[in-house]
Order: C-alpha cells, then structure tokens, then sequence
C-alpha cells in the first residue's frame, strides 16, 4: 500500500514545518530507516527518515516551502502503484515513531481546519493573525499548497498595510544575511513573546562560592575521559546538580498543560545552546539516573550535532526543565525566559572572582550567579528557594555528583 509522506510535528503546538531539502529525488527508490528530507522548526534542522521502502512519487512540496504539519508532500508507492487520488489511506509519518514519545505523540496528522472565505484553506495559526491584524482572508491568495494560506501570507498582507489582491504572486523569501530574521529566529521569538505575556514569571537567585565545584572539576576531568572520553566541564555539573534537585521536587520537574499540572516521570534537562543564527535546546534524558561521564558524553554529542544542524526528533523533545548558560560569554547574571509548558529555566552566569566575606573576614572568591525563573502556576516562592537551595547545595558537595 501507499505510504504518505507527511510533514511531521516534531513539538508541542506546532502547526506548520519548512521543507529544507529532500535527500531523494522522485522517482529514486527509498529503503526504510534511509534519510528522506530535512524539515525546519523553531528549535533544529531535523533529519526525517522513510516509513517504509518505495519509490518517492507525486512531490508536492519543495525546498523552501512552508507546509501545515499532516500535510502529505509525497508518497512512497511499491512497483505498478499510481499516487493516490484526494481520500486515499491515512497519512503516515515518515520518521521513526520511536524517536521519542512525545515527538510521536506530536506527529499525529493536524486536524484540517475549516476553508476560508475565499475557498481556500487556512492554517489555525495563519487565522488567528489574520484576525489580530484585521487581514480580510477572503481576498488573499496563499502561498501553502493547494493554495492554503499561511502565517506568512498573513503577516506580509499586515505588513503591507493590507491585503494583496487576489491575482498577485506570494512574496519571495528574502535571502538569508544579517539583517533578516531566519525562519528558527522568527518563531522563536514568537514563542518566548508568548511565554513572557502569558506565563506568570517570578525571579530567585543566588550567588554561589564555585570554589569547591572548580576543584572538583579538574580532579574529575582525567577520570572522566579515561572512563568515556570527553572533558567534563561546568554545564555537566549543572546538569548533574540540577537533575538530582528536580528528581526531589517534582513541581518544579512538571508541566503545565491544560490549564492543571502535570508531574513528569522522567527528568530531562534541555540545554540552551546558540548556533548560527538562532538558540537551540537540546535534551539530556534521564539525567537524574544518569553518571557524570554519560550526561558529558550526551552533551558533547548533542552540542556537536546542533552545531552541524543535525539534530534529531528525540533530541529537541521531551524536556522537563531548562538550563541557559552564558558563562562563557563572561555575562555575570541574567534572567531567562520560562519554555512552556516547564516550570522552570536556569539562567548561570561566569564564574569570576570577587571579594566576598569569608568566615567574618575579607576574601576573594570564584562566584557564580545562579537565577531561576519559575511559573507561578506550578511553583511559589517557598518551592523555588527550596529547589534552588538544593541545587547550590550539590554545587557546593560536587563529589556526590560524579557518581
């Protein structure tokens, strides 16, 4: 049977994907568990990997385009088939559904929303624009397929300071330099403008004595590559610290979805990591159980596949809190945006010496300022200095965390 290729969900509200490149030509064959196409989110280039062997057939969707997630953009047709008509079988997702529970859960086709005025279809995200800049739908041609209309067709006709006619082309995508906001670069701020105006944040921080964690550090940085061959660093202390803080406060470990709290079983820690042109988060799971040596081996691995954009579905998904280290950009403290739906994000800053007070006299100390901001929704104030605290404390017994 026919396998449709679809444009994946790969994260939590999601509804539309870019189509980066595809690795196969039409008509080539295509063997299952072989890399397909890149899709772009807000967070990665994500490799996509066939659902099964065919011949990738009737392509829709080139490199470039902006596709409503469901969407089918290609099929994957056994020898003497045709490509279905409108109503064939059901989209299936053409990336591993393993890859990681919730990016699974996510990639389920979306639910097709209603036409617009005009006949033609609309994405929930492109009307939701449509009406918060006053844009008439019915006389907008949209650049999606089939003609859909896109949150890009919305916000160019805003721009505009109306709406095109129906007759005229969708603009063409502006070339990438460093005056123009990338695709990633644009929904993310999308997204942290969404969590700032609706999460209620709130703000601790503390200022810790790193003197203890540096010595541990380079005791452990030997032991730690001859055990799995990498160098340990600060963050892997963090993760380390953070991760066995949450596992004993799991509000701050949760999740709010649906207006109600959700605790997560698992505890995976995302860390914020730049790479050209956009931030993206990449998830360490089941740090809590995890030793020091794995959680370093993880995150060298992750930061080496952002890097490269090669970032894979279970590596963006899943997380349960959020670590923002900016230390080694000599920043002494900030504060971070919450990710929806987690309770709560780390913001570190260098650790550099100042004069502090030691044992009732002057001293001069390695510091580091820690800042955590959490919803208010899921956690108050008692539950984020107690989390915090705990947290310093680790930091401060470093030993413990390399186990």
């Amino acid at each position: 049977m026919a396998i449709s290729v679809v444009m994946p969900a790969l994260e939590m509200a999601q509804e539309t994907g870019k189509l980066v490149s595809w690795k196969k030509k039409e008509g080539e064959s295509v063997k299952k568990g072989e890399m397909l196409l890149e899709v772009e989110t807000d967070k990665a280039v994500v490799e996509i990997e066939a659902a099964g062997d065919g011949l990738l057939a009737g392509v829709t969707a080139k490199e470039g385009d902006v596709v409503p997630v469901g969407h089918t953009i290609a099929w994957l047709l056994k020898p003497g088939e045709a490509v279905p008509a409108s109503g064939g079988p059901p989209a299936q997702t053409g990336r591993k559904m393993d890859a990681a529970p919730a990016a699974a859960a996510a990639a389920a086709p979306a639910a097709a929303e209603p036409p617009s005025a005009a006949g033609a279809r609309i994405s929930p995200k492109a009307r939701r624009l449509a009406r918060e800049h006053g844009v008439d739908i019915a006389a907008l041609r949209g650049s999606g397929p089939g003609g859909e209309i896109l949150a890009d067709d919305i916000l160019a006709a805003a721009k505009a300071g109306g709406t095109p006619a129906p007759s005229a082309p969708p603009p063409a995508a502006p070339s990438v330099d460093a005056g123009t906001v990338t695709s990633i670069g644009r929904i993310m701020a999308e997204r942290t403008t969404q969590s700032w105006t609706t999460v209620p944040h709130f703000f601790v921080a503390r200022d810790v004595d790193a003197t203890s964690l540096n010595a541990a550090r380079e005791r452990l940085i030997p032991v730690i590559e001859k055990s799995h061959g990498v160098k340990v660093t600060h963050t892997d202390l963090l993760v380390a610290a953070v991760a066995r803080a949450l596992r004993q406060h799991p509000r701050m470990n949760g999740s709010w979805t649906n207006g109600a709290i959700a605790l997560n079983a698992d505890v995976n820690v995302a860390l914020a990591m730049a790479v050209e042109n956009a931030v993206v988060t990449a998830v360490i799971r089941n740090a809590d159980r995890s030793p020091l040596g794995a959680i370093a081996k993880q995150r060298r691995e992750l930061a080496e596949r952002a890097r490269a954009g090669k970032l894979q579905p279970a590596d963006i998904t899943g997380a349960t809190f959020t670590i923002s280290n900016l230390g080694m950009f000599s920043v002494d403290a900030f504060t971070a945006i919450i990710v929806p739906p987690q309770a709560g994000i780390l913001a570190v800053g260098a650790i550099t010496d100042r004069v502090v007070a030691v044992g009732g006299m002057i001293g001069v100390r390695p510091m580091m300022t820690l800042t955590l901001s959490s919803d208010h929704r899921l956690v108050d104030g008692a539950r984020a200095a107690q989390f915090l605290n705990d947290v310093v404390t680790a930091l401060q017994q470093p030993d413990a965390l390399a186990t």
